[in-house]
């Protein structure tokens, strides 16, 4: 085997099966996307007691993993074990490696090979030049890098171009369209209407903003620091839901797919700020011909997508 190109990938969650969607497509893989997909679905329901686990299940788990690992052959799957943060720190199997030969992909060397590395935070592996390409949220970038000016940021386009040269060498190169939109919410009395409810309303508005702590900054970007002038940030008290804070507060930010749940707490919805969206990333300097051939293979939207979202 020639070149083989090493892309960082979330370990678990809807990123990692946006990923695996996308090769499944790009590389024709759908049985490996599908296998690797059905397992950790799986092994989520069991840490989240959705499943029924038999007695000794913390033992289990090592069973379970040797079952799913194989690991004398790189083309199929590897797992390990992390802590999961819930109640009592139950160990949770999550998605390890994978190789996928390239032979006949087209623009792609025959020999050449992608081996997808499961990390816990894949954007700050490439920021330490550990990896030429890898996938994340585009989330992380806004909370860590984007540069912070009076106008707002509402496309994954114009990601770059508020990314400082001299902080990170790391650039978006496009988005995988999962999108799940930050949004503002806000109570009947606060806001007349959701189509009255976006930044213009924000310019005039001075008060308390329901976010969640570790948004701080992208809300910074997405709203724009001029936006916010006269606006102060609460954060939700622990174990209170982030929709019932944001309707305690009267006016919010906050992730949301449909919506329901922010209406069972009356809130209006009101503008989508930005998608939260995992994006394909590379390092610019770690990227050889190879790399970049593997980078056009994955960069561009699915006919897929793009039909889903012309309906």
């Amino acid at each position: 085997m020639g070149e083989t190109i090493p892309i960082a990938v979330p370990r678990k969650g809807r990123p990692l099966e946006s990923v695996l969607d996308r090769l499944a497509r790009r590389l024709d893989v759908p049985e490996l996307a599908d296998d690797i997909t059905s397992t950790l679905r799986h092994e989520k329901a069991v840490t989240k007691g959705k499943v029924d686990s038999e007695p000794g299940a913390e033992e289990h788990v090592y069973h379970r993993l040797a079952d799913y690992s194989a690991v004398d052959d790189r083309t199929e799957p590897e797992y390990t074990l992390l802590r999961d943060d819930r109640a009592g720190k139950p160990r949770r199997i999550v998605f390890d490696s994978v190789t996928i030969p390239l032979e006949g992909v087209d623009g792609v060397p025959d020999d050449a090979a992608i081996q997808l590395i499961g990390r816990e935070e894949p954007f700050r592996a490439l920021r330490t030049h550990e990896f030429a390409l890898g996938f994340d949220s585009a989330d992380l970038i806004l909370e860590e890098v984007v540069e912070l000016r009076p106008e707002p940021l509402d496309r994954i386009a114009d990601i770059n171009a508020r990314i400082d040269p001299a902080d990170t060498d790391v650039r978006v190169v496009t988005g995988l369209g999962d999108t799940v939109y930050h949004t503002l919410m806000a109570t009947p009395d606060v806001a007349p209407s959701g189509d009255s409810l976006d930044r213009s309303f924000l310019e005039s508005y001075e008060g308390p903003l329901c976010i969640e702590p570790r948004y701080e900054r992208l809300v910074q970007a997405v709203l724009g620091t001029r936006t916010l002038d006269g606006v102060g940030f609460e954060y939700p008290v622990e174990g209170r839901e982030e929709e019932a804070a944001i309707a305690d507060t009267g006016l919010g930010v906050y992730l949301t797919v449909t919506g329901s749940t922010a209406r069972e707490h009356g809130l209006l919805l009101g503008e989508q700020l930005f998608p939260s969206e995992t994006v394909l990333l590379e390092t610019k300097p770690e990227v050889t011909d190879t790399a970049a051939a593997v980078r056009a293979l994955l960069n561009g939207a699915d006919l897929e997508t793009e039909l889903a979202v012309e309906t």
